[in-house]
């Protein structure tokens, strides 16, 4: 390896930017870092119906989310518009505003991805991280790699000792926005082959549920932010699907149905969930309300059933199990003993025992089914990068400096990023780069 001449600003700084298609979680790497040093920045620039632009944070402070339109740089889970995503980026590392602001030359760059991103999209990334940024040094991985550095013992067990290293082996469930990824994690690395991906994140569940609402009682199309924020404050998973459907329908008081008074922006700017009994302060003249029933439960149901929706792919267990089988034997027991779930859809209640009950019987005997939640599973990811950004003996090996990238160029970091990031067909990272090249852009 060729070695970064003298004149290579010191890489003094370690910023974690966790891309995601919804949030961008990011901060600086320093000892005494916790989760309230992540800054969250919605990775979008909307329009609302006055006109005005948002660009990235500038959307906390927009009043009026009636009928708001969102462009988003990230879909599928891959950046596939730079224009926009530039535009987001410009204002974390350069506002004077910020609390980001860097001198990006002496700057490290540790960067998510969604796994088994097509190489044309990397090689974007990569030229846009080292000619348009210039970041003095870059690790790219997907963000299930990042668990890996979190203290996993201490999820299961909080009197475990503490980790300072990658874990052995950890099953990554990540549902987030774009789509629900299963990653088993051996010594650092994602297994390539046994990645598998589902096509439902919080993006199609919150479409669904417009969907329902429009035909059942108001046209919602238009009104995705407020969809969202009615899916993210009452919907669950249901542990009983036959019972709760069995509920709403033959009684017409109960507690699963509940409504929502939706804002007008004038009197009301954020919406209110409530119980049908309790009809609070505001007049019925001038409220507008939804009867949330049983899409309470039925959106989060796609998880387990994507065939609902016309999708072609199994539930999550039976993903699970299918990445499972694919991992060399000696491994399955661990990774069905550590499996963590992060990404938004996480916070939905009932996700993590309805997931249990479902992986135990499929599991074999000898094996236990322990399934482990961060207490914030949106910035876990993040928090797994701070702690690579605080080993600095492992962060050495795995960085790019900007004089290696110009010496050898775009196809041998690509080749050098993929050695690093997953292993082969063999524990080890054997055949890494055939086998990723095989499967890019391959759902599983």
């Amino acid at each position: 390896m060729v070695k970064a001449s003298s004149s290579q600003p010191r890489l003094s700084n370690v910023l974690v930017l966790d891309n995601g298609a919804y949030t961008i979680k990011a901060g600086y790497a320093t000892r005494n870092t916790d989760l309230s040093d992540s800054t969250t920045i919605p990775n979008c620039i909307a329009r609302s119906r006055d006109r005005r632009l948002y660009i990235g944070k500038q959307l906390e402070s927009c009043k009026d989310f009636g009928s708001i339109v969102f462009r988003q740089p990230v879909e599928k889970g891959y950046i596939v518009n730079w224009e926009s995503e530039k535009e987001i980026w410009d204002r974390i590392l350069f506002d004077e505003e910020s609390p980001l602001k860097c001198d990006t030359k002496s700057t490290t760059l540790i960067l998510t991805e969604a796994p088994n991103a097509p190489t044309p999209l990397q090689t974007n990334v990569d030229q846009m991280v080292f000619e348009e940024y210039e970041f003095g040094a870059y690790y790219r991985c997907p963000a299930s790699q990042l668990i890996a550095w979190n203290d996993i013992g201490q999820l299961f067990n909080p009197d475990a000792a503490p980790q300072h290293n990658a874990a052995e082996c950890v099953l990554v469930v990540d549902s987030g926005y774009s789509f629900t990824h299963v990653v088993p994690v051996i010594n650092g690395k994602p297994y390539q082959a046994a990645i598998r991906r589902i096509d439902v994140g919080g993006k199609v569940l919150t479409n669904y549920l417009k969907e329902l609402f429009s035909i059942r009682q108001l046209n919602m199309m238009d009104e995705t932010y407020i969809v969202n924020e009615i899916k993210e404050s009452c919907c669950y998973v249901s542990t009983d699907l036959k019972r709760d459907l069995d509920i709403c329908k033959r009684m017409k008081r109960n507690d699963i149905v509940k409504e929502y008074v939706l804002p007008d922006y004038k009197t009301l700017f954020t919406g209110v969930l409530r119980d049908q009994s309790d009809r609070g302060h505001l007049s019925k003249d001038v409220e507008q309300t939804l009867i949330v029933g049983n899409e309470r439960f039925m959106a989060p149901e796609l998880l387990f059933h994507p065939g609902d929706v016309g999708y072609r792919q199994a539930g999550l267990p039976e993903v699970i199990m299918r990445a499972i089988n694919i991992v060399p034997e000696e491994y399955r027991a661990l990774l069905l003993a550590n499996i963590v779930l992060i990404g938004g859809n996480s916070l939905l209640r009932g996700l993590k025992e309805r997931l249990e009950a479902e992986l135990v019987p499929m599991a074999p005997e000898n094996c236990i089914v322990r399934i482990s939640m961060p207490s914030d599973p949106i910035k876990y990811a993040w928090q797994g990068g701070v702690a690579l950004g605080n080993n600095k003996t492992a962060l050495e090996q795995h960085r790019i400096t900007r004089a290696e990238y110009l010496e050898h160029g775009s196809t041998w970091l690509a080749k050098r990023m993929t050695g690093q990031s997953a292993h082969g067909g063999q524990v080890g990272g054997s055949g890494a780069a055939s086998s990723n090249k095989r499967r890019r852009g391959s759902p599983g």
